[in-house]
């Protein structure tokens, strides 16, 4: 089948937190309270001000229609990400890049517009590509931890904590989401023929899988590190280019074989 125009979904987030663990043909609800923290990676589709402070600020008529001005943010409104805080009585995420107004307490997001998976060849000015791959937003994230967790520690007491940072024992308990793939399809549209693209979809999958695997590293060993597939869409229409490649179903088909080497990761709910 030719799909000059398809639905390309995937979005994945990993959940280590309070709730009791359940069997892998079961799924927790998670409740407003359970999450202390949300940290972020992805791309545009998440992005709340990433790659706005690193280059250019967003500029009308995104966000018109709820917040009344740009706030970093590709969308004429909220994102996906700022629906779950809402759900989890959370405030929004402040962008880890931005430098003013920041508010770490409860999360940050390290997603940029225009981040890929893997690490491409190309630059923002080219090809709208961000500099800030996954690889890269996650050594953010790790930096950020010690970093934080450090300044923590040189409190004296609870009272002198710093108040717009993290509690370091509330890494274990929160909520991580990925939000990211899409672009690296894009380029592939660009530079690869079908057969490469294909080709070229297990090595994404597994270095998402690879990034998922290093959160599992900072959970609670009494917690629960879990996996959960939540589709966000972005549609690709190539008329010069007919596509007799279902990215989907070859993604999924991956994504499913990663999940059946980690058995341990059961699937939870958030709504």
């Amino acid at each position: 089948m030719d799909f000059s125009s398809f639905l390309v979904a995937w979005s994945t987030l990993l959940v280590s937190s309070l709730v009791s663990s359940v069997g892998s043909e079961g799924a927790t609800r998670i409740a407003p309270g359970d999450i202390p923290a949300i940290y972020n990676f992805g791309d545009s589709n998440s992005d709340t001000g990433g790659i706005a402070a690193a280059f250019f600020p967003m500029a009308a008529p995104c966000g018109e229609t709820f917040f009344h001005r740009p706030v970093g943010r590709a969308s004429d409104g909220r994102l996906i990400i700022d629906f779950i805080a809402e759900r989890l009585k959370l405030p929004y995420l402040s962008a880890y890049l931005d430098s003013i107004g920041t508010d770490f307490r409860h999360g940050a997001n390290f997603a940029t517009g225009g981040a890929t998976i893997r690490r491409q060849n190309e630059s923002w000015f080219e090809n709208g590509i961000s500099p800030f791959p996954l690889d890269i937003q996650v050594e953010h994230f790790v930096q950020f931890k010690a970093r934080s967790t450090y300044l923590q520690d040189q409190a004296i007491n609870e009272t002198f904590r710093r108040s717009n940072l993290p509690i370091p024992e509330e890494f274990s308990k929160a909520l991580y989401t990925f939000d990211i793939g899409q672009n690296d399809l894009a380029v592939g549209f660009r530079k690869m023929t079908d057969e490469q693209l294909r080709a070229a979809i297990p090595d994404i999958v597994n270095q998402l899988a690879a990034a998922v695997q290093t959160f599992l590293l900072h959970r609670n060993p009494s917690s629960s590190g879990e996996i959960l597939h939540q589709p966000s869409m972005a549609t690709y229409r190539l008329p010069s280019k007919p596509l007799d490649l279902d990215v989907t179903i070859v993604f999924a088909k991956h994504l499913k074989n990663v999940n059946r080497r980690h058995g341990n990761l059961k699937p939870y709910a958030i709504f």
